[in-house]
């Protein structure tokens, strides 16, 4: 097999240019992230109609509240000690992986979020199933063109189509998915990248359209028509999605970081999972994804979110206030909810929830304004739907993928400007209390990747490791001058490390130190190297950020710095130097302005 490859990969080279393989392989990725999403969608429908069996509502199933402690039990148990890897926000994983290892991912990321999400989001898991899903289509895009020997930039590319891909596919929206690799993963592109990404995204999406299903997402009779009017009051629901946006966002950095001071792995799934279980016993409506609620909803049956109320709201069907006070409670337990199975071990993402959050904040505006109005002024199924845009762009920081997402799924165009207008107004409220996204802040505050910063970018694309010089001539402490004689000699450095027996950096020499004293013949004989030795104006560590580093070569003045290994007790690598940096950077830099 291997030899076939590399045989393709010779024929490959001689007819084919990188920037035509790069559109070709951009369709197999999208046809391969596509088929993806359509088997995980058809295993988590398997998943639910096993445990739910005949009954039509999720209250009539018996031990119902069970499955999401089982579930999130399950994916920290594999994942945890069989996979041994961690799950948590895939779209930051996916960030990092570009920003941080060379845009290259693991081969097991290609399958393990799709089972784990499965499970997850199956048995009830407060999730939903596009991160995942966004995870897998950018692990097919980076393993297929480090399969193919691309380099940095090209791997990041097919990365973003594989994540373009996913979307069009799990939301039959390819315009929405191009969006989304543009907003989100690929910060930096030019204009010719944008084919390989139309090409993936609209592969994705027939993919899913041929074999999978060709329903829309949320189909809706829409009531009522837009009117210049309604701009008024569509202003104020940008700025309650807004806050609905930020309450989910902190609530997120509350609630993950509580429950992961459970250190023990099933003591805190546990945990989690019963707190979640608790909540949705008031709620069932936050069990799973959500989208039920959201279509009873939009297809003007607002009476049938009873039938997803919990044990304070049955027998309520026709109370308008009832109605008003379970939606605003599903709005303060939803980010909760979520939350809780993502830091308690669950393996899911926050696309679904944004929408779900948005839909009942549009609904519940509306109804609100109608009530104290005393006359239907404001539709509820068309606020809901434009409320899913306002809080998506809210949460994701991604105003126009919030657009042309609800466009696409719901069928139309009619409520266009409206969506610009709470998505717009939405994305500069939060904008003012969180510049970040749950995606980037902590990302961005570890410094590990840098955004609207070109100079950052680039930095962070180096690979210190490639950096690292290690053929200068170490001493041991315990040398006198005369035995540094002959690594003078040989040297073509004038930096000589010292390093001890174990490996251990204990200091530098340089050749400005011992110039005078290797023609004295008393003292080259009887002056030690620890004795004249001095400690390096600062170190580098392997791992450390780019940006780092270089603010310890302008701090220190120095050209030179030592890389060593702190967590092993200051094993000495070598050395890294001012110019091969700057050199790394251009060359970079250059590869960046001819992607693709």
């Amino acid at each position: 097999m291997k030899k076939l490859l590399r045989l393709f990969l010779f024929w490959r080279v001689k007819h084919i240019n990188n920037k035509n393989f790069t559109i070709i392989l951009s369709g197999i990725v999208g046809i391969l992230a596509g088929l993806s999403a359509i088997l995980l969608k058809e295993t988590v429908h398997t998943v639910q109609h096993f445990l739910q069996g005949d009954h039509r509502e999720l209250s009539d199933t018996p031990y119902y509240i069970l499955f999401p402690i089982i579930g999130i039990m399950i994916t920290v148990f594999i994942s945890r000690y069989i996979m041994k890897e961690r799950v948590g926000h895939g779209i930051s994983d996916v960030l990092f992986n570009i920003s941080q290892k060379s845009a290259i991912m693991a081969r097991g990321k290609m399958w393990s979020r799709m089972l784990l999400s499965a499970i997850t989001v199956g048995f009830g898991g407060s999730v939903g199933l596009e991160a995942p899903i966004v995870v897998t289509g950018s692990a097919i895009g980076s393993n297929m063109a480090t399969m193919m020997h691309l380099d940095y930039n090209r791997r990041s590319m097919l990365i973003g189509c594989g994540s373009a891909a996913a979307i069009a596919a799990i939301f039959n929206s390819p315009i929405a998915g191009v969006i989304f690799a543009i907003e989100v993963i690929l910060s930096d592109i030019s204009v010719s990248a944008f084919i390989p990404l139309l090409i993936a995204s609209s592969a994705g999406a027939l993919t899913s359209l041929a074999f999978g299903s060709n329903e829309l997402l949320f189909s809706f009779k829409q009531i009522d028509e837009f009117h210049a009017t309604d701009a008024f009051w569509f202003v104020g629901l940008g700025i309650f999605c807004a806050f609905v946006s930020l309450y989910f966002t902190r609530i997120s950095y509350i609630v993950e970081p509580k429950i992961k001071e459970i250190k023990n792995y099933l003591l805190r799934g546990l945990v989690g999972g019963l707190i979640l279980a608790v909540i949705i016993v008031i709620f069932p409506s936050i069990y799973g994804e959500g989208y039920e609620t959201i279509k009873a909803l939009l297809n003007g049956r607002g009476h049938e979110v009873f039938n997803f109320a919990g044990i304070f709201f049955e027998r309520s069907e026709t109370n308008v206030y009832l109605l008003v006070s379970m939606l605003a409670g599903i709005i303060l337990l939803k980010p909760v909810a979520t939350s809780l199975t993502i830091g308690s071990g669950g393996c899911g993402g926050i696309f679904a929830p944004s929408l779900f959050l948005g839909g009942i904040s549009g609904f519940l505006f509306a109804t609100v304004i109608n009530l104290i109005i005393g006359d239907r002024i404001c539709s509820p199924i068309n606020f809901a739907l434009v409320g899913m845009a306002g809080v998506m762009s809210g949460v994701l920081h991604a105003p126009l993928m919030g657009i042309f997402l609800i466009a696409e799924i719901t069928g139309g165009y009619t409520l266009m400007v409206p969506l610009m207008l709470v998505s717009a107004i939405s994305y500069f409220v939060i904008m003012a209390f969180e510049p970040h996204s749950i995606y980037t802040k902590k990302l961005i505050e570890r410094g590990q990747i840098f955004q609207d910063d070109r100079d950052g970018q680039v930095l962070n694309s180096i690979n210190m490791n490639k950096l690292i010089e290690t053929d200068l001539l170490k001493v041991l402490p315990t040398a006198t001058i005369e035995d540094m004689i002959p690594l003078v000699k040989a040297s073509k450095r004038n930096i000589f490390p010292v390093v001890n027996e174990q490996g251990e950096l204990k200091g530098i020499v340089t050749l400005d130190d011992i110039r005078e004293l290797m023609f004295d013949d008393n003292k080259r004989t009887e002056i030690v190297v620890k004795t004249i030795m001095h400690k390096p104006h600062a170190e580098v560590y392997p791992d450390e950020h780019m940006r780092n580093v270089m603010t310890k070569f302008q701090r220190t003045g120095d050209w030179n710095l030592p890389v060593i290994d702190k967590e092993n007790g200051n094993q000495y690598l070598g050395f890294v130097s001012k110019a091969r940096i700057f050199n790394a950077y251009r060359s970079n830099l250059q590869r960046q302005q001819h992607k693709v």
